[in-house]
């Protein structure tokens, strides 16, 4: 039976992130962590802003509860108080910096994991799905972990450095975008005009955004295969890009397809919850279900991305043995 050349290298990254899922729990941990330090900041700049404001919600946001108006009234009593702004926005920058090389580095020791299973699973991809073959795959060990993270983390952290100054600058342009078009529809055109052009500027953002962070994962990809410095392992992406560019677009679009369908799912999970609720007695179950709808669409969403990167890693640094379309035989011994 023909396999196609696409579904193998899915497989195989499919497979070698469930036989090493402590990673895929591991990052897990990591990113919620890192959700729960930013919310510190947060939830206290908002007591912090309206200490600030020292005035009722009704008088910022106005009377008549006009956008335009409320969101001046907001910006001008934040400006008025430039101390309070400037304690605010230091958290949370302190927060995103430290939670943010903690991460990158992280990834370094998660990645030295799939490398490393890539390079001794076999061609697993190949074969029916067997227990036998998972533990082949399955490298998942302290020392591999400990030392990628030590071998990789200062490039992970340059990268990484690079990656949140694409951030700011994207978050700056479109928030420049937005606030041109809000100033130039005028009052007559503003339900209308401005979100217009608030939906497309999003929409070329969130493009955007995918764009970046699936470059940043292939380059993440290299260097960990074949200890690059950053430079080496971007221009290591390109030759990829060009040399194998409709199965490196197929993983994109098929990867990309199921956190798309991931995503629908977990919204309409949330919608479900939001409507039980509501019922007597029944209610009282809502949050432990948002607790674990909360855990399987995190693992769910780091599951997608190390799959992702071991199919990358796949075409990059392929398996002895393996090939384009091959026949499904027996289970290696």
């Amino acid at each position: 039976m023909r396999i196609p050349a696409l579904k193998l290298p899915i497989k195989r990254g499919a497979l070698l992130a469930i036989a090493n899922w402590p990673v895929v729990v591991l990052q897990f941990i990591a990113e919620a962590t890192f959700k729960i330090l930013l919310a510190v900041p947060v939830v206290g700049g908002t007591f912090l802003v309206a200490l600030a404001l020292n005035q009722d919600v009704e008088d910022v946001l106005g009377d008549e509860l006009d956008l335009r108006q409320s969101a001046t009234g907001v910006a001008a009593s934040l400006l008025e108080h430039p101390a309070a702004l400037a304690s605010f926005l230091a958290a949370i920058v302190v927060v995103v910096l430290g939670g943010s090389a903690l991460m990158f580095m992280l990834k370094g020791g998660t990645l030295a994991v799939l490398v490393d299973a890539q390079r001794h699973a076999g061609p697993v991809e190949r074969y029916p799905v067997r227990l036998a073959l998972l533990r082949r795959a399955a490298r998942t060990d302290v020392e591999v972990f400990l030392a990628g993270t030590r071998r990789l983390r200062r490039r992970f952290l340059r990268l990484g450095a690079f990656l949140l100054v694409v951030y700011t600058l994207s978050g700056g342009l479109y928030l420049a975008v937005v606030v041109a078009g809000y100033r130039a529809v005028g009052d007559d055109g503003f339900l209308v005009g401005w979100t217009v052009i608030a939906a497309l500027c999003s929409g070329l953002l969130v493009a955007w955004v995918t764009l970046v962070n699936t470059t940043y994962l292939l380059v993440q990809v290299v260097m960990a295969a074949r200890d690059l410095s950053v430079r080496a392992a971007a221009g290591e992406v390109l030759r990829l890009l060009r040399g194998d560019t409709v199965r490196m677009l197929g993983i994109f679009a098929v990867t990309a397809g199921l956190v798309g369908v991931a995503t629908l799912a977990s919204l309409v999970a949330t919608a479900g919850l939001g409507l039980i609720s509501f019922v007597p007695f029944v209610g009282l179950t809502v949050l432990p279900l948002q607790l674990v709808a909360w855990l399987l669409r995190g693992l769910v969403f780091q599951y997608l991305g190390l799959t992702s990167a071991g199919a990358y890693l796949s075409l990059y640094d392929p398996p002895i043995g393996s090939t384009a379309t091959t026949r499904v035989g027996e289970v290696p011994a």
